[in-house]
């Protein structure tokens, strides 16, 4: 049973496979009834609790509150603004009916023709339209602002290509829509929540990224500046991982959300909107995981330590037990999530098995040679590396060695992503490189036309002007013109 456990698909044989093995084998999700949609599983929400948690302490220290918006949207909402309608209307999901109705034989049920609604509704595919339609019964007067809104929900895009986490039709995110009284104040909070983002990433998730802008082809349908962090995963392609929007004065505009000023005159508002989803638990899976399952950092594991006793009788599981108690319990007072697996019915090579397919970043066990001897075998998820060593102590190098973890599996995802970072200037290498895999940092003419051809062929594209690198001057390498910006390149998910 143990081996049949950890039977995944390697990596370097078909890295998606081993992605969909691993949601499924490590009890993370599964797919649902519903087509494009999953059942997120109790381990899995367990990890998107943890995420949830601290981002939303982070957003509260910046000021942001917890709000909820309805679920349904009317479809009028969504032609006041077009860009935003565009964006979206090909994903949209469309309530029509209310109410159903037996059939005539009574052995199924129908929809009642006769409950036909006077307007559709749209199952919110994002919130700006409903969210800024009530920001007009908020706002009248600069004393009013800023607006500090935050909202944790589902929402619903029509995805014909699903996988789990990466893309769903129904998936759970946080969106922040904020209100300001001027340009520079909205544009330096969508930069601030940009930074947030980053900084959760890099320190609970221990995914490096590259914080950038958007080109104006990739913004989000109704923004003037879409700001980005973007990861790569281990098989070179990137993941957008999180993004923060200026939206400008648009959504203002179309839904006629003005302020006085301290001058008494009106003025359109200034809005953001920024929002991470259940796609982060995809990059947590492809950044830290290989071949024996999920590699998960400390921060957001839902069992950081398991600890297992392997015992011959109920005389010897009471002895082990004694001693371990007090270990439990110091961890426990330090924050510390602890796992004491003594169920009887699984067999010590499963549990183990099962824990490192699971991804818990540390494993104690202990029987009677350890209970004699005083010592415990420790092991670390990381680098599967593990030995015995003396009981006194132990809790002093568990929690270094949680710490250890955290800060080793961000060390090694920052390497390889750094050596796949390539400087490229010549279109038919970068065709022929592209293919395996990387960010290439490219000058770019700022085109469209460039744009477009670029992801025409070679199904790559640009996926931020990142800040972290000098802009030099150059040459874009497809059109041969000045070019405006150095951009990363790369598939992506």
């Amino acid at each position: 049973m143990a081996k049949e456990l950890k039977n995944l698909t390697k990596r370097a044989d078909n890295y998606s496979q081993w992605y969909n093995d691993l949601v499924v084998k490590a009890d993370l999700a599964e797919l649902s009834p519903v087509r494009g949609c999953m059942i997120i599983k109790p381990y899995g929400y367990a990890i998107w609790e943890k995420m949830q948690q601290q981002l939303d302490k982070m957003f509260k220290q910046t000021g942001v509150q917890n709000a909820y918006f309805p679920l349904l949207i009317p479809k009028s909402f969504f032609s006041r603004e077009a860009e935003h309608v565009a964006g979206f209307a090909k994903e949209c999901a469309v309530v029509t009916h209310y109410r159903l109705r037996s059939t005539e034989d009574g052995k199924e049920v129908e929809v009642d023709p006769n409950a036909k609604l006077d307007e559709e509704l749209i199952i919110r595919p994002t919130s700006e339209t409903i969210i800024w339609n009530t920001y007009k019964n908020w706002i009248h007067s600069w004393r009013d602002l800023p607006i500090l809104c935050n909202q944790w929900c589902n929402v619903m895009r029509w995805e014909m290509r699903t996988r789990p986490f990466l893309r769903t039709s129904e998936f759970l995110w946080q969106e922040g829509h904020t209100a300001h009284a001027t340009k520079e104040e909205a544009e330096a909070k969508a930069q601030e929540m940009l930074k947030v983002y980053a900084d959760f990433a890099e320190n609970y998730m221990g995914v490096p990224v590259l914080q950038g802008v958007k080109s104006e082809t990739e913004r989000f349908a109704g923004a003037l500046n879409t700001y980005t962090i973007e990861a790569m995963m281990q098989d070179g392609k990137a993941l957008q991982s999180g993004t923060s929007h200026f939206l400008g004065q648009n959504f203002a505009k179309s839904f006629d959300v003005t302020y006085l000023n301290k001058e008494n005159k009106p003025e359109y508002v200034w809005a953001t909107s920024w929002g991470v989803s259940t796609r982060l638990m995809g990059a947590l899976i492809m950044v830290h995981s290989d071949d024996n399952g999920l590699v998960l950092p400390p921060k957001l594991a839902p069992i950081q330590v398991v600890i297992v006793p392997i015992n011959k009788g109920d005389e010897q599981l009471a002895q082990i037990t004694a001693k371990l108690q007090p270990v439990i319990d110091q961890l426990r007072e330090l924050g510390i999530t602890v796992k004491y697996d003594d169920n009887p019915a699984k067999r010590p090579g499963f549990k183990f098995a099962d824990y490192e397919l699971k991804g818990v970043p540390v494993r104690l066990a202990m029987g009677g040679r350890d209970l004699e001897n005083n010592t415990i075998e420790i092991m670390r998820r990381d680098t599967l590396g593990k030995e015995n060593v003396s009981f006194d102590g132990i809790v002093e190098r568990v929690k270094n060695m949680l710490e250890d973890i955290q800060k080793n599996i961000f060390e090694k995802a920052r390497a390889y992503r750094d050596a796949h970072v390539y400087e490229c200037d010549n279109y038919e290498e970068f065709k022929e490189r592209v293919k395996d895999g990387g960010f290439f940092l490219c000058h770019w003419d700022g085109t469209a036309e460039t744009e477009a051809k670029i992801k025409e062929e070679t199904q790559a594209t640009i996926r931020c002007v990142p800040f972290a690198y000098e802009q030099t001057p150059g040459v874009d390498m497809v059109s041969g013109k000045p070019a405006v910006a150095r951009v990363i390149i790369a598939r992506s998910y």
